[in-house]
């Protein structure tokens, strides 16, 4: 019994290249791309674009081509590998061709960028405007060196001071630091070098023109902090003793400011993704239409060289070790690009099969683009339907994105659990999600809905659900808790 199972499990297994597979289904289309060019570089026998003759009428995938008649096994000595007699011209390498061929007079073809400035250098550069002795330059510099990304100083002056010593032999107090950091935050952006949101906060509003406003929202942001984030305003209003219009306009000015200063400079110089849908569904004529993005159905092509060069071997009468070694290496190129280029063709039938059941499932939500009518999913419903492994669909959903008619959608959003309305009839999580969300909208911001009355809401229109799944679809659509989204 223990024998059957482990055989089963040994059966099983994937190979090598079923693995490559799939992970060629998973990478979306800018990665499928990326993928493509290091495959072209690292093999000379596969090559893209169409052929200029076509010479050969049988199909690439041929099993029985020239160069399968090779004995794999055929043993020959490396030292005797001459593979430069084999190899034509057209396989030189491109660092070969590109090497210092332009005179001083060629024109630069390459587009120019401009150079950015970071955000650790440009307020390296603003230390320039205040008079400092070279250990406070360093001592500051040290200091910019240590804030994160979000423009804060996550580190305890402490922790600055004994690094001062250790890695830049610089040894100072916690109160020379405290005073270095002083000038640090004046620096701009305004609230750069805060230890916390709190400091943050306070060093924006000392940056701006003081008005009744400003005062008073400095004055609330130092000594009530806690009361303002918990939003507990009765207390505020009684503290301060202002009207309701005052505070109202108090909070504005806080809310204006930047919890990340860091993160606001020179967002040009930051990478962006930038999403390339992997579908597009159209609406032609009342009919749903499905394409698949061209740039994952590549025009590729085994070498003619390179299958002429077994040709040529299989013709000659005297075969030398050198020339074996040469062939047994061409003929591993070749079988690494046809299957490359029968996987290639895999993921692109893979992907438009498994996007077209999809397509066909939702039809009546993309042919309406109403979130509503979207109908519970699961990734086995679309693994049934066309025959292949929920793995696979999985694959294909969490990293792919359809452009629609109602914008560009991450597929597995599609996807939903099936619940029960008060008629018994099975609907999608997502339009629980849909209206809960339009209820918390809807709601008075001055007493926002705990998640027990949003339950006894949704009830009523026809979703008996608990207080815990109100909560738990909350979470998931990010939607703080009803203290939290209380507004004066």
């Amino acid at each position: 019994m223990l024998k059957h199972s482990l055989q089963f499990k040994l059966s099983q297994k994937l190979s090598p290249q079923q693995i490559q597979l799939m992970k060629l289904i998973q990478l979306p289309t800018q990665a499928f791309e990326q993928r493509l060019k290091e495959e072209l570089v690292e093999n000379p026998a596969l090559e893209s674009g169409k052929e200029e003759e076509e010479l050969y009428e049988k199909d690439e995938f041929d099993n029985n081509d020239d160069y399968d008649e090779f004995d794999d096994n055929e043993s020959i000595d490396a030292d005797e590998i001459n593979i430069d007699e084999y190899l034509s011209d057209d396989e030189t390498p491109d660092y070969k061709l590109q090497a210092n061929n332009y005179s001083d007079d060629d024109d630069d073809r390459e587009t120019p960028f401009a150079a950015q400035t970071s955000f650790h250098q440009d307020l390296i550069n603003q230390l320039n405007t205040f008079i400092l002795s070279d250990e406070e330059h360093d001592i500051a510099e040290f200091l910019i060196g240590s804030i994160d990304d979000d423009g804060y100083l996550r580190r305890s002056i402490q922790d600055i001071v004994d690094d001062l010593a250790f890695t830049q032999g610089i040894y100072t107090d916690e109160k020379k630091v405290e005073k270095i950091l002083h000038i640090v935050h004046e620096l701009e952006p305004a609230g750069v070098g805060a230890r916390d949101l709190q400091e943050c906060l306070l060093l924006q509003l000392k940056h701006k023109t003081p008005t009744e406003s400003i005062e008073l929202a400095t004055k609330i942001i130092e000594d009530n902090f806690e009361a303002f984030t918990k939003k507990h305003y009765e207390k505020l209003l009684q503290k301060y003793e202002v009207s309701q219009e005052r505070l109202k306009k108090a909070i504005e000015e806080v809310e204006k400011l930047n919890p990340k200063p860091g993160g606001s400079f020179d967002t040009s110089s930051r990478v962006v993704e930038q999403i390339v849908p992997d579908f597009t569904i159209r609406i032609i004529d009342g009919e749903l239409e499905l394409s698949l993005n061209g740039r994952n159905a590549p025009t590729l092509h085994v070498s003619k060289d390179y299958q002429e060069m077994l040709k040529t071997y299989k013709d000659s009468r005297e075969k030398s070790n050198s020339q074996k070694d040469a062939v047994q290496f061409i003929k591993q190129k070749l079988d690494s690009a046809k299957w490359f280029i029968d996987a290639v063709r895999q993921r692109q039938e893979t992907l438009f099969v498994t996007m077209n059941a999809i397509m066909h499932f939702q039809q009546e939500y993309f042919l309406d683009g109403e979130e509503t009518k979207l109908k519970p999913m699961i990734l086995k419903d679309i693994a049934d339907m066309i025959g292949l492994d929920i793995s696979t669909v999985s694959r294909v959903a969490n990293s792919k994105y359809v452009d629609t008619p109602y914008g560009t959608k991450l597929i597995k959003e599609f996807f939903s659990e099936a619940m029960k309305n008060d008629q018994g009839e099975d609907v999608s999580t997502l339009e629980i999600k849909k209206i809960l969300k339009n209820v918390i909208e809807d709601e008075d911001k001055s007493k926002p809905l705990p998640d027990d009355q949003l339950a006894e809401i949704l009830k009523e229109k026809g979703y008996p659900i608990a207080r815990r799944t109100v909560a738990k679809y909350r979470e998931q659509m990010e939607i703080p808790v009803a203290r939290m989204r209380k507004k004066i």
